[in-house]
């Protein structure tokens, strides 16, 4: 019996659909360029027959330096079914970033989006085999004649593929993930055939798409969240994937494509829920009372139908009004058809989830990480606002004595690439230390509270879990980031990067700071704040390649600030 690998996957998906609609990738101009399942299999077969001509070995790591289209989908799945470990980087990232990562992880074989990242890559010191995924430049081999050279190869020898695949089993590693390296260095996470398809088989049970389902895939393939909920589990469904030019251009491409499968981070829905919010505050006074009044009765038949309770007729005939009058309005910007709205990549605040569920398309989100897999997601029938849901099939949890998350089960990650060290600080007798503080509810919800490396102990020993705090700023429109300060301080202080100027916005993050300091204890209230000329970036060393903030570099950039809000004491 063969293997159970990411290829057998897509084997059996062509087989049951071949001509079926797989990938969507934009060309221009408005046209797209189509492959089927059986058009899909087919190149990944001879791309890892290519890859394997070309010298690439069993085992090898391959780094993939692209933004996420159809051609990394390609090359990615080549590069497993050739047995050979496929390493993506995160392209936001300065070149001189890339190009060190490129080093640490010791690939000879770099595939490349374009031209122009590759010159970037080389003028950054960065030396390898350089393969193009588009494009052409002279004395560099393109992902088209690697294709060409595993046809030619699959012509004169029928059985080549078949054999480089005898050679691959189950407990074979095929992807090295970057971690973001929000509170230290960035780490690389080695996940087997065997993890990988542990999580795609998972979907049938928790998230149920079909092959007449579309989903629009926008994300970093370097993040967990895309390489396995957009690129790996379509492959399970037989869902079609529709690829983004990127994020200028996602608004219109959501309503013209308008997929049924949306997967975005918080920070897209709190854009979105930022501009419906920015647009009702213009409309007249009587449809701004139509709105709230409808978004009260919606948030409350949403807290029934948490609560496992019936929703009243009385209720059910109001909602059916304000969905047809204003909901519905709402929905048809993200293209009218979403029946699985989820959040994933960073955690989604309550208040923002609510918002949505009120308006009839309920965020599912979910949790997973570089290291455990996807392991975790809210039942599409019942989620509940603020929960990481249900742990999914075969995955199970425990918590420590200091409330961090502990994961098993098959979609683990067998370890740190060369660190045994901090492969022994996270893998366990079997056990994934999570680094998360979590919680469950007597129905088995779960729920993430903070991460232990980022705990705050005030100077009277109190513990704040600042994550848990942060999130609540998300509904206000105004606030683009929110960083908390306090640990071996008297009390908590934040900085905040805001949508406007500092002058324009003082008024409406004082509110919110009064707002959320009502749901809190009072020593985890915000008592002094400030409110910066520009937003934490990446350039800057601030925030990681998914948003995460980088709390140690913040404090580091505006250490003068903190001060002056400690009367001139230094913060660590």
């Amino acid at each position: 019996m063969k293997p159970r690998i990411v290829f057998s996957v897509l084997e059996e998906t062509a087989a049951a659909h071949p001509e079926g609609a797989a990938l969507q990738q934009p060309i221009g101009g408005g046209k797209y360029r189509a492959w089927t399942w059986r058009e899909y299999r087919d190149q990944v077969r001879q791309i890892s027959v290519g890859l394997r001509a070309l010298g690439i070995a069993k085992g090898e790591i391959v780094a993939l330096q692209s933004e996420t289209r159809a051609e990394f989908y390609l090359a990615d799945l080549g590069i497993m079914s050739a047995g050979a470990i496929a390493a993506a980087l995160y392209t936001s990232l300065p070149f001189a970033d890339q190009a060190r990562t490129l080093k640490a992880s010791d690939a000879r074989f770099v595939l490349v989006e374009d031209v122009k990242a590759l010159r970037g890559l080389q003028a950054a010191g960065a030396t390898a085999q350089w393969i193009l995924l588009t494009g052409e430049a002279e004395g560099v081999t393109t992902l088209e004649q690697i294709r060409g050279m595993g046809e030619q190869r699959l012509r004169e020898d029928p059985g080549a593929f078949e054999d480089i695949r005898a050679e691959i089993h189950e407990s074979d590693t095929a992807v090295l993930y970057m971690t973001s390296g929000a509170t230290g260095e960035p780490k690389m996470g080695l996940v087997t055939q065997r993890a990988l398809v542990a999580n795609m088989d998972h979907a049938p049970f928790v998230l149920p798409l079909t092959p007449d389902d579309v989903t629009l895939a926008f994300l970093p393939s370097a993040h967990i969240a895309q390489r396995v909920v957009l690129e790996l589990v379509p492959i399970r469904q037989g869902t079609c994937v529709w690829f983004s030019e990127g994020l200028s251009k996602l608004p219109n491409e959501i309503r013209t494509i308008r997929p049924t499968f949306f997967l975005a981070p918080p920070r897209v829905w709190e854009r979105v829920y930022s501009t419906i919010s920015t647009e009702i505050k213009k409309r007249p006074a009587a449809l701004r009372k139509l709105f709230y009044l409808g978004l009260g009765v919606g948030s409350e038949a949403s807290r029934l139908r948490q609560a496992g309770k019936p929703v009243p007729a009385t209720m059910r005939f109001s909602l059916k009004f304000f969905d047809r009058i204003v909901f519905t309005k709402i929905r048809q910007r993200l293209g009218g058809r979403i029946r699985i709205a989820a959040s994933g990549a960073a955690p989604l605040g309550k208040d923002l989830a609510e918002f949505y569920a009120a308006i009839g398309m309920p965020l599912v989100e979910g949790y997973g990480l570089t290291e455990g897999g996807v392991a975790a997601l809210n039942p599409l029938d019942r989620p509940k606002a603020g929960s990481i849901g249900k742990l999914l099939p075969n995955i199970e949890a425990r918590l420590e004595d200091d409330g961090e998350l502990m994961l098993r089960g098959a979609t683990l990650f067998s370890g740190y690439y060369k660190d045994p060290e901090a492969t022994a600080a996270v893998l366990r007798d079997g056990w994934l230390a999570t680094g998360d503080i979590a919680e469950v509810d007597a129905e088995g919800y779960w729920y993430i509270t903070g991460r232990k490396k980022e705990l705050i102990v005030s100077s009277n020993g109190k513990k704040i879990y600042p994550a848990r705090i942060e999130v609540l700023f998300k509904r206000e429109p105004v606030i683009n980031q929110v960083l908390l300060i306090g640990d071996r301080m008297p009390y908590v202080t934040a900085l905040f990067t805001v949508n406007g100027s500092a002058q324009e916005t003082r008024a409406s993050v004082e509110q919110a700071v009064k707002d959320v300091n009502k749901q809190v204890a009072s020593f985890e209230q915000i008592r002094k704040f400030k409110i910066l000329e520009k937003e934490f970036t990446i350039e800057n060393g601030e925030v990681t390649p998914t948003m995460k903030i980088r709390r140690s570099r913040v404090l580091e950039n505006y250490r003068t600030l903190v001060s002056e809000m400690y009367m001139g004491k230094d913060v660590d």
